[in-house]
């Protein structure tokens, strides 16, 4: 991506947010978009994989509190109107006054006083971050960022995973497609036998210099893309990009304790670099099925086990499900129905805390009676003299009697 390139994408069109967006607005968006335009549901939707090019972009970038600073800032001075071609701008020898034109890559290599632009940091300081370490100002600073090694791109799937695993961790292999190296003419693009040559036109720098009023802008050579080299045998199978559409299986760990909708960066599994630079980063999106039995809340577990009468009156001990096993519960005499007890250590084990069971016990009413059950109940009410409810009776006969 060139640096002209950089300031006119707008990232939050991209991502449909405004400017002011925070972190979490931005990174729900992406992952709504993200899920939508994904290469696994839009298989040869060549419109639908541009796009999620552009979104994966656009969230690197903003999703990085340092990069969107940088970004913005950049944003802000060119959009300005002071560096714009052609404008009066302020700067000595523009248009206006006929002097020499004024390369942008100028304002890459001033570390003076006269590298500051409105009070604002160098313009070097904004871009090198973005692009690769220091501010490349000569022609053949850009010629390295235009035609050295470049970083493989970031590559985003989903796992599915069931609530036990997700929260005592797994193995899963994910099996998916992502760009990579081709196979046939390992990455230069020629046909087998064959090999690139040096560009004629920007002669292997990657970039070239063309003037429009008082500015002089480098970009991509359109010759050869930036790369230096010219195909004139491209490979069959890559059609002379070095990179084709590759299935592949990955064996990923998966932590204990993660969460649904929890992203998990792998780094060094996303695509390969080219020209020798390192592989992206492999983000996985986990979706976890719910259980049957247990709820999660954080690193707890929420258990609800029904008791009877007669167990919630006199007191039990209850054995009771864990992820890996089971547990004995003591239940007091004279326990109330939605009374909660906490079992230690028995919840989610995750990295670096395991949470805890919360059993809460609800006494079950009977819907039926058999005639002796009916009898055994009604005995039971007569010899039960307290009132449960006090206040209530009170307030029945204070009501009555006005």
């Amino acid at each position: 991506m060139s640096t002209r390139d950089f300031i006119e994408k707008d990232y939050y069109a991209a991502l449909g947010v405004a400017k002011d967006a925070d972190a979490a607005t931005i990174k729900k968006a992406y992952r709504a978009l993200a899920r939508d335009l994904h290469p696994d549901k839009n298989p040869d939707n060549a419109a639908a994989e541009a796009r999620f090019k552009d979104v994966s972009e656009a969230y690197d970038v903003l999703s990085d509190a340092k990069r969107r600073a940088e970004y913005d800032e950049a944003r802000r001075l060119f959009g300005s109107g002071g560096f714009r071609p052609g404008g009066a701008g302020g700067f000595p020898g523009g248009a206006a006054g006929g002097g020499q034109p004024f390369d942008l890559g100028d304002l890459f290599t001033q570390a003076g006083a006269g590298g500051r632009a409105g009070g604002a940091g160098g313009i070097g300081d904004i871009f090198g971050g973005l692009f690769g370490g220091g501010a490349a100002g000569g022609p053949r600073g850009r010629s390295q960022a235009a035609s050295g090694p470049a970083r493989g791109q970031d590559v985003e799937t989903e796992a599915t995973l069931s609530f036990d695993e997700a929260a005592l961790g797994v193995t899963v292999p994910l099996r998916m497609e992502s760009p990579g190296t081709c196979p046939t003419c390992h990455g230069n693009g020629a046909r087998p036998g064959t090999s690139p040559r040096t560009c004629p036109v920007c002669q292997g720098a990657g970039v070239t210099s063309r003037s429009q009023g008082a500015f002089a802008f480098s970009e991509p050579c359109r010759e050869c893309r930036g790369s230096g080299s010219v195909v004139d045998d491209p490979c069959r199978d890559c059609k002379g990009s070095g990179v084709t559409t590759q299935t592949r299986t990955i064996t990923v760990r998966i932590p204990a304790g993660v969460k649904d909708g929890q992203r998990i960066r792998l780094g060094g599994k996303g695509a390969p670099g080219r020209r020798g630079g390192p592989a992206g980063d492999l983000f996985v999106v986990v979706h976890v099925s719910g259980h049957d039995l247990f709820e999660r809340k954080g690193d707890d577990l929420l258990l609800t086990v029904p008791v009877t009468y007669p167990e919630a009156v006199l007191g039990t001990t209850l054995t009771v499900p864990t992820l890996d096993g089971v547990v004995s519960l003591k239940v007091p005499a004279g326990t109330a129905s939605g009374r909660t007890f906490r079992v230690r250590g028995r919840g989610v084990q995750a990295k670096s805390h395991a949470g805890d069971l919360l059993v809460t016990v609800e006494v079950a009413v009977p819907s039926r009676l058999s005639p002796a059950a009916r009898a055994a109940v009604e005995a039971l009410a007569a010899e039960l003299v307290d009132d449960p409810r006090p206040e209530v009776t009170a307030a029945v006969v204070a009501g009555t009697r006005s």
